[in-house]
């Protein structure tokens, strides 16, 4: 129990980090106030996870994987903040396309990546 709850805290560690670089990048490319260092976040490790979900693997680096890494990268929590926050500011079109976007967009990822890993081994999506 230890030895997997180093793991997952060392995954979560390289989950959030990769995370605050993304926004980095995104906050030094896009003025804007839609939150699309979220969506992307959101969308990329739905994307992730689907590929994780169909691969063997062991059950420790799965729980690296998808507890740590992919559960410190993605930013559901961030996404309700922000969604609040442009409701609050009466951004209705930009809360709403965060939500759909945000929604559609992992679902899909999530999929696509389920899809490829299962594609890759042999086997259906």
């Amino acid at each position: 129990m230890l030895e997997t709850t180093l793991w997952v805290a060392l995954g979560g560690a390289i989950g959030s980090v990769s995370r605050f670089w993304l926004a980095l990048v995104f906050d030094a490319s896009l003025a804007s106030t839609f939150p699309w260092a979220t969506v992307a976040a959101n969308i990329t490790g739905s994307f992730a996870i689907g590929l994780v979900a169909a691969v063997p693997m062991s059950p420790l680096m799965r729980q690296f994987l998808m507890v740590g890494v992919l559960g410190g990268y993605t930013t559901f929590s961030a996404f309700s903040l922000q969604t609040l926050v442009l409701v609050q500011d009466g951004e209705w079109p930009k809360a709403v396309a965060n939500v759909l976007a945000s929604v559609i967009l992992c679902l899909a990822a999530v999929w696509l990546g389920h899809a490829l890993a299962a594609g890759l081994r042999g086997g259906e999506a």
